[in-house]
Order: structure tokens, then C-alpha cells, then sequence
């Protein structure tokens, strides 16, 4: 599943491309040309950044046009999260920790308020990969970063604490593109298990599939690919839902932010649409 980061940053890459960038990876190019994603195709016109994470030859219209709208809530979701931690570090909130990490280069390119500590959580693959990249780029983290190389279904918050985060200290959490893999019951384990270790205060920004995304990509989804992987949507109600774990919640829709961040989606609203799976969330 994680060579599906590399194609996200692909899409970051390309994103970073616009002159009107909603943000900047200058590291997501060369995470997508060592995996063996890049060069890639020119950005078409409309509404999508490029590329998206799978490889789009031979595909009909509706599998390319899914394909693009999945790179555009790619862009959405990462200026979102971008927010939200900037945010919190105004706060004062001064750790952060990554689930599933894959490519993910904030350590790197965000601006942090000094003494800020972020883990990177995910398995050992991914983070070599990652490794190797930012060696090779002569990267260096503008805050305290460190790996935790765990599979999410081990004991990762025993690692997590063996690396140093405090859980009596407040973190912001985030799960980007993560829990749309998981089926319900392991994302409410690792809704638990966050909770365990978050500090009254703490702060936690999720994606979450669409409801109804799973029927509607199937058709097309290609063996192996990440929408092929996906099993897990938001609840009905994803607001109560995370009350039930201590979580006070937003849960904002790739529409409504797409258009606050001066990109608006020219299509309709999808029939049904409901509540969003952009998702800023409070420990109480």
C-alpha cells in the first residue's frame, strides 16, 4: 500500500508546479522520481492538479475523470491539514505525529514554532525509501523529527513512546489518506488508541472517504491499485461518532474548502451529498 504515497507525491509535485499552488513540496518530485513515477503527463485543463496517483493509460473518460477528482481532494485534504497544524502550533501545541507517514515532507517544508517535536509513523519500507530521498536531497527538518518504524497494527504507541512523545503533553495528530484503507473496527482501535495518548487539548485532523466513494470507484478500480484497497467510509455521522471518542468535531466537504481556498469544483453536487471528510477535531 505505501507505493500509493509516491503517487501522492506525484500529485503534490505537480500541484507545487501552479502558479497558483495551494502549497509547496519542493521534496514531492524527487520522492515521485525515485519511486518511478515522474516525468509525469502535462496537468490537463479543468479543475484537477494533474496526474493522479495511478497511471491513467488506457482508461475510459469516467475512470479518468474519478482518477482526477481523487488528485484534486489530494490537494484539497493537504492544504487542509497544513492549516490545522499551523493552527495548532499557534496554540501552543509543540508535537505532532503522522500516522502512515508515507512521503509526507512537512517536517521540511512548513514553518515550525521552535520546539516543536514531529513523529513520523509508519513501517520500516516507506521510511527507508523516504530516507535514502531526503539523504540523497541533503534534506534537513526545520523542527525535532523523528521515524517510528511500526506497523499501525502492532503496538505503536508503546514505540511511539519509546522515540519520546509525551501523552501528557497536548499533539495534533493527523491520519491524511490513512483510514479509508482500514476496516471500521481498526479505525475505531486507532481512534482509541490516539485517544489514549492525547492530552486534554489535543488537536487531530482526519480524512475520511465519502460515503457511497467505494461503490462509485469500484468499477474502475484497477488490481492493486489504492482505490482497489479502499474498504473503510465516514460514519453517518461522523461529528457523533468521534464525540463517542472524546473528539469535539468540524467536518468540513472538499467542496466547501476547495472553494475557500479560491479553487471552486465547476461540477454539480453529487446526489446525496452529505457530511464532509475533512475533519478537525479537539480532545475534550
Amino acid at each position: 500500500m505505501w507505493a500509493t504515497a509516491v503517487g501522492v507525491a506525484r500529485v503534490r509535485a505537480l500541484e507545487s508546479e501552479r502558479e497558483d499552488a495551494l502549497f509547496h513540496d519542493p521534496l514531492a518530485r524527487a520522492f515521485a522520481v525515485a519511486g518511478g513515477r515522474w516525468p509525469a503527463p502535462p496537468p490537463p485543463s479543468g479543475d484537477g492538479p494533474g496526474d493522479g496517483p495511478g497511471d491513467g493509460g488506457g482508461e475510459g473518460e469516467a475512470a479518468r475523470r474519478r482518477r482526477l477528482a481523487v488528485a484534486f481532494s489530494i490537494v484539497v485534504r493537504t492544504r487542509f491539514l497544513d492549516d490545522l497544524l499551523r493552527e495548532a502550533g499557534a496554540a501552543g501545541i509543540r508535537q505532532v505525529v503522522l500516522l502512515g507517514a508515507g512521503m509526507d515532507s512537512r517536517a521540511f517544508r512548513m514553518d515550525w514554532p521552535e520546539g516543536t517535536r514531529l513523529f513520523e509513523v509508519d513501517t520500516a519500507e516507506p521510511l527507508d525509501f523516504k530516507a535514502a530521498v531526503l539523504r540523497e536531497q541533503g534534506a534537513r527538518a526545520r523542527c525535532s523529527r523523528s521515524t517510528v518504524a511500526v506497523d499501525l497494527r502492532e503496538d505503536w504507541p508503546g514505540a511511539l513512546a519509546a522515540a519520546g512523545h509525551d501523552p501528557g503533553e497536548p499533539t495534533v495528530w493527523i491520519a491524511e489518506g490513512l483510514l479509508i484503507y482500514l476496516p471500521r473496527e481498526a479505525v475505531d482501535l486507532l481512534l482509541e488508541r490516539v485517544g489514549a495518548c492525547s492530552a486534554p487539548g489535543s488537536r487531530m485532523g482526519l480524512t475520511l472517504g465519502a460515503r457511497g466513494v467505494i461503490e462509485r470507484f469500484a468499477a474502475d478500480a484497477a488490481p492493486g491499485s489504492a482505490a482497489s484497497m479502499w474498504v473503510s467510509e465516514m460514519p453517518e455521522d461522523p461529528v457523533a461518532w468521534l464525540a463517542g471518542h472524546g473528539w469535539q468535531a468540524r467536518c468540513h466537504t472538499l467542496r466547501e474548502r476547495a472553494a475557500a481556498y479560491g479553487r471552486p469544483v465547476s461540477t454539480p453536487p453529487q446526489h446525496g451529498e452529505g457530511p464532509g471528510g475533512l475533519v478537525w477535531a479537539r480532545r475534550l
